[in-house]
């Protein structure tokens, strides 16, 4: 028997996709999925039903319809590209420079699903190619809700991983801000004023919040602390990625650094701008290498570490858990325990900020203080218990980074994956083919 034959063969066929099917039905975790294997019998051996009823079978010498053609191509790649996007891969483009210069910004990459598992769909009824909106309205319908399940993955979420996940606060979008945070616009400016001025607003379920790719500083059970911009977890010093990048003051001798020069190192100079009274650049991104090649520059007088002391105005109220009383700030944060499921922690009223919109958000419960009471779910606690990990998120850019200290914990259910390759990278402030960054084609991540 020739390969050919062998190939060709019936029941080798059904052999082959009945194990395929039978491993991802395994993986899927859902049984029911095994009444699938009669189609596949059918498919391939009986061809009894026309499973396919779009697509028309022509007849020797018969005239091939293009349109109908056509449908039959559409209708393959939407069921092929979806359940890509749902259970391996899923192309994402990195919309703002927090993770500068890790990530660019314009960088189109894939989002690996597999790494963390990926989770089956909460809100199955959408429209194709979508995510959460299409021509500015919502793509989705909640009709069906399923409960958060996620399949087996390689590993779980670690330290110094660069990870994409569901934005926490985006569950309500204000229809005339959508990109801003409800949350820190309530606080400035009160629910009221916020709805009537920005509003209306539009409640969004987990799987369908806005997606952002920050990289992974802490783990469920870990300590942080930030010190001078710097992560602390456990006592030890964050590893010193590459692409990790604070700003500084560059005071020079009154003249701008050659932009070629500046660009040759790296820097964005988009985040860039020259103040004639300092002499020099007020808040100048630089990594760790680009810093010792700017002190090195004949213009250049110092360079200074931009790190927000307390007090700094305004910045109290804007910085986790906004009570007024951490004194913390985006460079001074901490010490802060990450929620880790199992775990059990006394509540009171002055660690409640931390843990409340675990219990109330995350977590599904009701949450209500009556005088010196925290009454859970109707009931007196004095304690709670975690139901899943949670993680803290932040920015390789890390003063121009909203992220984890603006927001607090990312909960397990909003992982989507980790980046995996960058198949193309644009530059938004050039013109083609000039905008094209080559370096960055099919770069590993």
């Amino acid at each position: 028997m020739s390969w050919k034959e062998i190939i060709q063969n019936k029941w080798l066929k059904l052999g082959f996709w009945s194990l395929l099917y039978v491993a991802w039905v395994i993986w899927l975790g859902n049984y029911w999925w095994l009444l699938g294997l009669i189609v596949i019998f059918d498919l391939i051996i009986t061809k009894k039903v026309k499973w396919l009823f779009w697509k028309k079978e022509y007849a020797p010498g018969e005239k091939h319809n293009v349109w109908l053609d056509w449908l039959d191509a559409i209708i393959f790649a939407v069921v092929v590209v979806t359940f890509i996007n749902i259970f391996f891969f899923q192309a994402f483009k990195i919309p703002s420079s927090s993770m500068e210069s890790s990530l660019y910004t314009g960088d189109h990459l894939f989002v690996s699903k597999l790494t963390y598992g990926p989770r089956v769909p909460q809100t199955p009824l959408t429209i194709p190619f979508t995510h959460n909106q299409i021509f500015g309205h919502e793509s989705y319908s909640t009709l069906i809700q399923n409960k958060y399940r996620r399949l087996k993955g390689f590993r779980e979420v670690q330290r110094g991983d660069i990870v994409v996940f569901g934005f926490p606060n985006g569950d309500t979008v204000l229809t005339r801000r959508p990109a801003d945070d409800y949350y820190a616009w309530v606080r400035s400016y009160g629910r009221e004023n916020t709805i009537q001025q920005f509003g209306p607003i539009i409640v969004r379920p987990t799987d369908k919040k806005d997606h952002y790719v920050k990289r992974c500083v802490a783990v469920a059970g870990d300590t942080l602390v930030v010190k001078d911009g710097l992560v602390w977890v456990n006592g030890e010093k964050e590893a010193d990625y590459p692409g990790r990048q604070l700003t500084y003051q560059v005071i020079t001798t009154g003249s701008r650094i050659n932009q070629l020069k500046l660009e040759q190192m790296g820097i964005n100079q988009s985040e860039l701008y020259f103040d004639s009274r300092l002499p020099g650049y007020p808040a100048m991104p630089l990594t760790g290498e680009m810093l010792e090649q700017v002190k090195e520059l004949k213009s250049v007088v110092e360079v200074i570490p931009n790190l927000e002391q307390f007090p700094t105005a305004g910045q109290e109220s804007a910085i986790f858990p906004f009570t007024g009383k951490t004194r913390w700030t985006c460079d001074y944060f901490g010490p802060l325990w990450i929620p880790e499921k199992g775990a059990t922690v006394a509540l009171t009223l002055e660690n409640l900020p931390l843990y409340e919109r675990i219990i109330r958000d995350y977590e599904h419960n009701t949450l209500q203080v009556d005088q010196d009471a925290i009454l859970i779910n109707g009931e007196p606690a004095s304690t709670y218990t975690f139901q899943q990990d949670y993680y803290f998120m932040m920015g390789d850019n890390r003063h121009n980074s909203l992220d984890s200290r603006y927001w607090g914990f990312v909960p397990e259910d909003h992982i989507v994956g980790t980046p995996s390759i960058i198949w193309l990278s644009t530059d938004g402030s050039k013109s083609f083919p000039k905008s094209i960054r080559w370096k960055r084609f099919l770069k590993i991540v």
